[in-house]
């Protein structure tokens, strides 16, 4: 079984850091991944986006031509990759900064207030594992806690203070994915 997806939205909001613990859970799994990212120039608020394939067999290429589940994250995201989707793929969108309807009508689109309740969780900067819980949860792509297992091997020193909160929003996210 292949999949593919792409995480997109602006700089600093944690999409590269979502799909590389995407990646690092999909090989504890032992499963063949790929991760591409791309980054604006800016440090900040520039289109960010990776593509990220899960696979049981050899992966021929990085580069997705229509992601099977596009998690936007912002309208630069969503604007930008829209249109990316395959037919009747996912559309995961954080409704709390994307306010405008899918043009797509083919798409399964989940929509979910991911900054509201990064929030109530107590910080904004997991709203990206959230994304990611939420995706786990709907998809099964991969096991819950081998995204929580691959947080510990991806955090750099600087951030493990946040690795607790960044499992609780794993965590929420997935409920929410499973639920819908």
């Amino acid at each position: 079984m292949e999949t593919n997806l792409v995480i997109c939205g602006s700089g600093g909001q944690g999409v590269l850091l979502s799909g590389t613990v995407l990646c690092h859970a999909g090989l504890k799994e032992g499963k063949n991944v790929t991760w591409l990212p791309s980054y604006g120039a800016e440090k900040r608020g520039g289109l960010s986006y990776c593509c990220v394939v899960l696979s049981d067999k050899n992966i021929a290429s990085p580069v997705i031509g229509k992601a099977e589940v596009i998690i936007a994250l912002d309208n630069v995201g969503f604007d930008n990759y829209e249109n990316s989707l395959s037919e009747n793929g996912l559309l995961i969108l954080n409704s709390s900064l994307i306010k405008r309807e899918t043009k797509r009508k083919d798409a399964k689109v989940c929509k979910f207030p991911i900054t509201e309740l990064a929030k109530e969780l107590g910080n904004i900067r997991i709203a990206n594992m959230l994304a990611l819980g939420i995706y786990v949860g709907k998809t099964k792509a991969v096991k819950l806690r081998s995204i929580i297992a691959a947080l510990d091997n991806v955090a750099s020193e600087k951030y493990k203070e946040l690795v607790a909160i960044n499992k609780k929003a794993m965590e929420k996210g997935f409920q929410l994915g499973n639920s819908r």
